[in-house]
């Protein structure tokens, strides 16, 4: 399974920061996740106003890592 992982920060305390994971689709692909990752980065600033991305990237992931 792939996942984005969005590394935010606070955007109140940039000190504050934490990892958020997003599952894909299992028909995703790390050469596609790229491709994919942006829509979601709207619908997660949406859920978490507060917070601000800083980074992000795909990676590998099990059921149990979600």
């Amino acid at each position: 399974m792939i996942a984005i992982i969005i590394s935010a920060c606070l955007a109140a305390d940039p000190g504050v920061c934490r990892d958020y994971r997003i599952p894909l689709a299992q028909t995703i692909d790390m050469a596609n996740c790229v491709a994919f990752a942006p829509p979601h980065f709207v619908k997660w600033a949406k859920r978490y106003p507060d917070w601000e991305i800083k980074r992000w990237r795909c990676t590998t992931s099990s059921v149990e890592d979600l």
